[in-house]
This record gives C-alpha cells, structure tokens and sequence, in this order.
C-alpha cells in the first residue's frame, strides 16, 4: 500500500459525512495495513481519480473513495453542476429539479443535491418518489427548470448508482457543458467545502405526476383500439405504478404485472441483470404471458425509459430485437401521419431500415452518434430511436428516450392490427419486401481492465482488414477523426461490398467494446447466414 493511498484514505475517512462509507473504508485501510495485498488493491482502485463526469453524468459502484458513487462525490458534484448554471445564467436562483429512482442511496443522494443547491441560493425541487426517468426529463421544460439531475444507474448492475444531468432544454448534456461542469466540480476539493442548507428545497406533489401521465397518454389516439392482452414487467424498478396508471387511463384494460418483479427491489433478485436485453432477464414475464395467453409482453429496465417487446413466433415467445422495435414504430407514426418538416433520427450503430423507411415516405432522416444526448438534439424531431431500446416518440414533452410512451404506442399499434388479423410479424415482412431485409446483431467484449479496450482499438487501426467473410471491405471510417460527418468520437465503422456495416465502438457506461453488425439480404436464410460469417471473423478480430 503506498503513503500516498493512506494518506488520501485518511483524509477521505475525515470529510465523508456518512458513516456507512467512513466505517466501510476504515476496514480497508485497517486491512490494506496488515499487507493485505487484495486490500491494498482496492484500496489503490478507490482513489485512481475522481469518477469521470461525462455526457452521461456519473455512474459507477456504490462505496467510498473518489472512484466510487458516494455522498462526497455527489455533493461535490451537485456544487460544482450549481456553479456553472449560475455562472451560464447570470443568476444565483438557478432553478434544478430532481428525481431518483429505487437503487441504493438515491433517495439520499437526491436530498443532498437538494441541499447543496438551496444554500448556494438556487432553488431544487424533488419530485415525490420514486420515479422513472422519462417523469424527471418531463419535469423539466413543464416546470421551466434551469437543469435536471435524475439519481438512476438505469439498467447497471445492483451495486452501481449514477447521476445524469439534463439542461433547460430537456435534453441531456453534450460537450463543452460536461468539461465546464467538471472543471467547476474540481473547485470544491471537498464535501466540507461545500455548504449544505437543511432544510428550504420544495418537494413536489402527485400533481406534477398526473401531468406527466396526462401527457405521455396523448402519444396515443383517443379513439384507437385497446382490445390487446399485455404482460408487463418492471424487472423490480420504479416503472409498474406510472405504466399502469398511464394504461388504464389510457384505456388499457387488459394488463398483467409479473407480480415477483413489480415492487421496487434494489438488489433486483430475480434476475441476474436488470436489463431487459440480457438473455434471462424477461423469463418471468415470458411464463406468465404462455400462462394468460396473452397477445404482448413489455418489459421496462429499472428507470423505465427503455421498452422492450416480445411477440409470439409459432407457438414460442421471441423478443424483438430494438431495432424491429425501432422499425415497428416508425412504421406506425408514418402511418398515422408525420407533420411538415418533421424529422425521423437514429443513432449511427442502429439500422438504416429507418432512414429508408423514412425516403420513401418524404419524411427527412438524420444520423447521430450513439445516445439520446445527441438524437434529441436533431432539429425537428418527430421521432428517434436507439438499438439498445430506446425510443422517443413524443419529442416535445420528453426530449430523451422514454419506455412508458412506447409501450402505449406499441399497445395500440399491436391492437390495431389485432382487428385487422395481422401481426408485427406481418408489417415487419412487409417493410421487408419494400426496403430489403435488414438484419442486425451485436456483441460485447467484456474487460476487466479498461486499457485492453484501447489496445483493440489501436490493432484495428494498425491491421486493417482487406476482407470480411469473403466480401472487400469497401470503406473503413474512423469516428474519431469524424469520418462520415459526424462530430468525433471513438469507433470504428466498416462497410463491405455487399453494404454490410460493422461498428466498433467503446461503450460508454460499462467496461466493454461493442460490436454491431448489419446485412441486407433477400431473405431470412441467406441473411443469418451473412450475418453469422461476418459476427465470426468480427469475433476473432476484437479476441482479446
């Protein structure tokens, strides 16, 4: 263990104002001193550096240390986000409303923010519970905030929280305010430096909840079909009450909740993963779903701003892949109707279904870079979505994805057809037959050390491929010098002669590199076996 640890160890233990985290790191160091080296290396990982503020705010395992989520942490980062909206604005009585989901220490998390804000003379409302993160994102152009901040670590495993901050826009943050943030965050080296009010924050009633519910109720038609059975699953986050109050006002009479996930749970422990695209994760809902014969299956992840969907293929239940999901809605908004100088988006590693989808009917399309950060941002937009689940369809109420306003969507498209005798399946043929069949995959290489993502990286560079499963490599685009147009980020984008696209690309909440891949072929048959070559020698490209 080196002086250096123990002294920053030290001096943690004496300004953390909590002592679940003092007594936690206390034990460390006591350990770490009696050579234990597993101790000393924990002990090291705790103060690598400050949790990195990004454009997805902050997210990484609870615990105690500068590397870890923690009230330090938090209050330091709640001054320093207070700093710069007063600095931006010109005024001290910043406005930020805040929400928090069920995980470990949001709550808590959520009222130090609150604190922090009222004593540098800004105002902080809390919403009252609680609440999905499509509610939060709402609140904030509804009550006419300055920013956002939403306590979730989404669908990261149990241990993890994270703190993700939205503008006045509504939209999350990009670059250079996640730099500025950061650099303010670095002038309050401690939580001490920070001063904290207690009490003087407003906590907001149901009131602000119905509006949101009345809200997301309209993405639907009043007089659209509802005969549709449902299953749904919160997969133990907070979305079962806003889905079923938004369902049943909605006019959604038939819907089950898979009662062993409904309740917020923190250790989430039916599932080894709360994220709805983890093979296991909706098995619950699915067994219930062959059991009430149900129609749908929706399922939400923690914070419910993704939905994922699953249908009945010849007699077994198969879950939709995003991108279907993606296609499925946009089929269905075209057919409704887009107004004037509307704009469909999707994300560079998501299918170019859409934006054929979106040609055909006159409809613009644009590409971003990964995230809702960047598809809210898209001028006019009627309609984003994300592979990863992620859609929004009611841009100028939740500018960020938003799993409560498609499920209604999805509900009332699957009872559309139900009248018509026809099924997902049918439209998802039918786009098909009229822009090619578009099949998608992807893969994660997990890592345990973040360095290895960056020596992949640097091998696909220096060792270019010529071919890829017997077709030329016809293009190769490197994100990072913002090949293809878009503003620089890490990845690396292949195209092949047959128009199959390869992305590489870090994620940018876990410690993995992702892998996407797309063909366009005449049919199932040939497609899957395209797009299994291609996933093969992709495979042993990224080997670790």
């Amino acid at each position: 263990m080196s002086a250096s640890d123990l002294a920053q160890a030290r001096a943690w233990i004496a300004d953390d104002p909590d002592a679940q985290t003092r007594a936690e790191l206390e034990n460390i160091v006591a350990t770490a001193e009696s050579a234990d080296d597993a101790a000393a290396e924990e002990l090291a990982d705790r103060f690598a550096g400050l949790l990195e503020f990004g454009t997805a705010g902050l997210r990484g395992a609870l615990g105690a240390g500068p590397n870890r989520m923690n009230r330090v942490v938090v209050i330091r980062t709640a001054a320093g986000l207070t700093a710069y909206l007063q600095q931006q604005t010109g005024r001290r009585d910043v406005t930020v409303v805040i929400g928090y989901d069920a995980r470990h220490n949001s709550d808590v998390f959520a009222r130090d923010t609150a604190a922090v804000i009222v004593a540098a003379g800004g105002r902080a409302m809390i919403l009252p519970r609680p609440l999905p993160t499509p509610v939060l994102a709402f609140m904030i152009r509804h009550l006419g905030a300055d920013a956002g901040v939403m306590v979730t670590a989404s669908h990261n495993p149990p241990q993890d929280n994270g703190y993700k901050v939205y503008l006045g826009d509504g939209s999350q943050i990009v670059a250079p305010a996640d730099a500025q943030i950061s650099a303010a965050i670095g002038r309050f080296p401690t939580a001490a430096s920070v001063e904290r009010a207690d009490d003087g924050w407003q906590t907001l009633d149901d009131d602000v909840v119905q509006d949101y519910i009345d809200s997301v109720c309209r993405v639907v038609r009043a007089d659209g079909p509802r005969e549709v059975s449902i299953v749904h699953t919160a997969l133990h986050g907070v979305g079962t009450e806003i889905v079923r109050k938004a369902f049943a006002q909605a006019g959604f009479r038939d819907i089950q909740s898979v009662a062993d996930q409904a309740d917020p749970d923190p250790a989430f422990p039916t599932v080894a993963f709360p994220n709805p695209e983890e093979p296991g994760a909706i098995d619950h809902a699915l067994a219930l779903a062959q059991t009430a014969g149900a129609d749908l299956v929706i399922a939400n992840d923690p914070d419910a701003d993704r939905c994922a969907v699953a249908i009945r293929r010849e007699g077994d239940w198969t879950m939709l892949r995003g991108d279907e999901v993606g296609a499925l809605l946009g089929a269905y908004l075209l057919r409704r109707g887009i107004p004037a100088g509307g704009v469909f988006a999707n994300s560079i590693v998501s299918s170019r279904l859409l934006s054929r989808m979106a040609a055909a009917a006159g409809v613009a399309h644009a590409e971003t870079l990964t995230g809702f950060k960047w598809i809210s941002r898209v001028p006019d937009l009627t309609y984003g979505y994300e592979e990863a689940l992620g859609y929004c369809t009611d841009p100028g109420q939740v500018r960020d994805k938003d799993g409560i306003s498609a499920a209604l969507l999805v509900a009332e498209f699957a009872a559309e057809l139900k009248t018509g005798g026809r099924t997902f399946d049918d439209v998802l043929g039918d786009l098909a037959a009229e822009h090619g069949l578009h099949l998608t995959d992807s893969f994660s290489v997990r890592v345990a050390d973040l360095a290895l993502i960056g020596q992949i990286m640097s091998r696909l560079r220096d060792a270019q491929p010529e071919s890829v499963a017997g077709q030329r490599v016809s293009r190769i685009d490197d994100l990072a010098k913002s090949d293809g147009g878009l503003p620089p980020t890490e990845g690396l984008r292949y195209f092949l002669a047959d128009d199959t696209r390869v992305i590489v690309r870090p994620s940018g909440t876990e410690p993995k590199l992702k892998v996407y891949l797309e063909v366009i072929a005449a049919d199932a048959a040939s497609g899957a076996a395209r797009l299994s070559a291609v996933r093969a020698d992709f495979e042993r490209l990224t080997r670790i």
